[in-house]
């Protein structure tokens, strides 16, 4: 038997009996009875589900830009046109304003003077301000001054760095909603920013926007930006942020698809006083040609066309693209050295180097009929070592077998010795070329070319010692 006693089934069955007897004797139940019933467990009635209360912490608070407008408009109307004063503003009121909810509404106030409504025109029914930027002098000095009250914030709320580029790229796409003034402002503004590192040039895509391109906003306001920007910055730097991000090759997407030509855009920027900005272009062109190029020599090395035939292409290349043969011998190496999977090994890599270049050695001989062409390869070469670390100790043996099959001179390996070096690497290549330079410096000239290869060339071997 369960030790617990009578189970569910035997209680209820003991209950029934006492209920039927009483029924059917008519009399009422015994105290024993009532008091075995009273004594049983009864079942209390439970909720299907259960309620928990919110905490304080965990309720939301309503989103209501209005109420932070409000408060953002009736401090500046307060603090007035010094920007100073503005950007102490700001700074003291991130401590009692949401700024990372309302970031979006906080940077309109800012350029537009209130929120800006889908399209670029200002809310009606909000409480706006003057002093902002569409309402500033429209001068270098005053955006420079702007542009460090948006430094000063963003760089003492650092969370709304993201926000800011986000405002921009929204700005840009409104930009027909805004007068020729208020785009003017917001372009040297922006091109300022951009200098200083406060926004990513990534911003630039909304220019790209087909509206935009199609009325002729995107390269006016281009030509705002970067007026501004280079002015800050000089043109190199302002290639480099933008190779950073991708944008070199996209600035053609200004001009609608019948105007993208390089003539095209070199004449609009030239004639806006920006040449700097069309001889990148050009420059940019040139650079996806000789991509082209190199892609396909290497296609037709791998493919196993003849010499010949490669080299016709190359120099044909050459006068049809006015390439130079300094810059042909540049990819004719990297497209010699691109078909080979080297090995980590550097005593093994050397000895494919050397097995690779010779057999391609009467292409690069083909491509180094100057002077200036010699030199050009033997800083590809030093480049290529320096940036291959597998390389390094190859370098000696590389030039020394580019000597062996004439394809560089003496004069050529003289001046880069001398003066004509990269600082990549310069201590260690120098110190592997010193024996041979000397050999070189002191060597008694042939009588002819086949004396010359005999009596002063030998290849230098693992321990070093010098010719002859």
């Amino acid at each position: 038997m369960n030790a617990r006693g009578p189970g569910k089934r035997a209680r209820e069955k003991g209950i029934n009996s006492v209920l039927s007897l009483s029924v059917h004797s008519g009399s009422s139940p015994s105290p024993q009875a009532c008091l075995f019933m009273s004594n049983q467990k009864q079942q209390k009635p439970t909720l299907t589900g259960q309620r928990f209360k919110t905490r304080k912490r965990d309720e939301k608070e309503r989103f209501d830009p209005t109420q932070f407008q409000e408060s953002v408009v009736q401090g500046l109307n307060q603090t007035g046109t010094d920007l100073e004063a503005v950007a102490k503003f700001l700074d003291f009121s991130g401590a009692k304003l949401d700024y990372r909810r309302y970031a979006e509404t906080l940077f309109d106030i800012l350029v537009a003077g209130g929120m800006l409504a889908p399209g670029g025109a200002l809310s009606d029914d909000m409480t706006r301000t003057n002093f902002c930027l569409f309402t500033a002098p429209e001068d270098v000095k005053t955006m420079k001054a702007y542009a460090q009250v948006f430094n000063k914030l963003i760089r003492r709320y650092k969370y709304l760095e993201k926000g800011f580029e986000e405002e921009i790229k929204k700005l840009l796409l409104f930009l027909n909603g805004f007068s020729e003034s208020e785009r003017n402002k917001l372009a040297m503004l922006t091109g300022i920013l951009l200098a200083n590192g406060n926004l990513s040039a990534s911003i630039l895509s909304s220019l790209f926007n087909d509206n935009l391109v199609k009325e002729g906003l995107s390269p006016a306001f281009a030509v705002k930006l970067f007026k501004s920007w280079i002015s800050e910055k000089d043109i190199n730097s302002v290639a480099a942020s933008l190779r950073k991000v991708g944008m070199d090759n996209r600035l053609m997407e200004l001009f609608p698809v019948n105007k993208r030509s390089y003539d095209h855009f070199s004449k609009y920027f030239t004639d806006a006083e920006l040449k700097e900005l069309s001889d990148f272009a050009r420059n940019q062109q040139s650079l996806g040609a000789r991509k082209e190029l190199q892609k396909e020599l290497q296609e037709q090395m791998s493919q196993g066309v003849s010499f010949k035939e490669i080299i016709a292409y190359g120099k044909e290349e050459i006068k049809k693209s006015s390439i130079s043969e300094q810059m042909m011998i540049g990819i004719v190496w990297t497209s010699v050295m691109s078909l080979v999977e080297w090995n980590k090994k550097e005593e093994l890599v050397t000895e494919q180097a050397i097995k690779q270049l010779k057999q391609h050695s009467p292409l690069l001989k083909a491509f180094t009929t100057q002077g200036l062409s010699e030199l050009t390869l033997l800083l590809r070469v030093q480049d290529y070592c320096y940036d291959n670390i597998h390389f390094m100790k190859a370098f000696q043996k590389i030039v020394l077998l580019l000597y062996k099959v004439e394809v560089v001179s003496e004069e050529a390996i003289l001046k880069w010795y001398t003066k004509a070096h990269l600082a990549k690497g310069k201590s260690v290549f120098l110190e592997q070329m010193k024996k041979f330079v000397e050999w070189l410096k002191n060597a008694e000239e042939a009588e002819d070319a086949d004396s010359l290869s005999d009596s002063r060339w030998c290849l230098w071997n693992s321990s070093d010692t010098a010719f002859l």
